[in-house]
């Protein structure tokens, strides 16, 4: 059984994980939410406007509401800045896993933040929601994600082929899972 909480602060070395704030909507239009290659990394789309983030963010905040809803906005210690957003997009409460998103804006990029992100929010799940199981997701075109997920300790379980077309072109979607046995050993 899942033990839901909710989106907690986190706090790594060199980065804050909490819930979004208004206050973060120029730093995320700055920094990721506005590119179109961090967007379309993770099949989301782009966002140009204040007006156009604040409704993106009137859902993540009225979301905040619900135990089983986790999305944090990714803050830099060092400049006090949101710099990306890292989320269980999609929890399983029947099956005890959940499926992670994230992305990190191109000027935090090569800097291990990705890594810590995604590593503190896998031991959020294991720890505090108790969840069997932790899945993610890339597009067969990003090696620099392909990475991170690599460091995290997942295992490549397949290849869902052409899942995206994007730009006149097929691109795959490879999937990866990590077990708590797994990450227990890890430890």
């Amino acid at each position: 059984m899942l033990t839901h909480c909710g989106t907690e602060i986190i706090n790594t070395e060199h980065l804050i994980l909490r819930p979004f704030k208004y206050d973060d909507i120029q730093d995320c239009l700055k920094n990721w939410i506005a590119d179109e290659k961090i967007q379309s990394m993770y099949a989301e789309p782009v966002y140009k406007t204040t007006d156009e983030v604040k409704i993106l963010f009137d859902k993540y905040i009225s979301s905040y509401q619900n135990n089983n809803y986790y999305r944090w906005a990714v803050i830099h210690k060092e400049s006090n800045e949101c710099i990306g957003q890292i989320a269980f997009f999609w929890v399983d409460s029947e099956n005890h896993f959940a499926e992670i998103e994230y992305c990190i804006g191109q000027a935090f990029q090569r800097k291990g933040l990705a890594t810590e992100a995604t590593k503190a929010i896998i031991d959020f799940g294991f720890n505090k929601i108790n969840l069997h199981k932790v899945q993610i997701s890339v597009k067969e075109i990003n090696p620099a994600s392909r990475r991170v997920i690599e460091k995290c300790g997942f295992t490549y379980e397949g290849t869902l082929r052409d899942y995206f077309f994007s730009s006149g072109k097929y691109i795959s979607r490879l999937y990866y899972s990590l077990l708590r046995s797994e990450w227990k050993n890890q430890r």
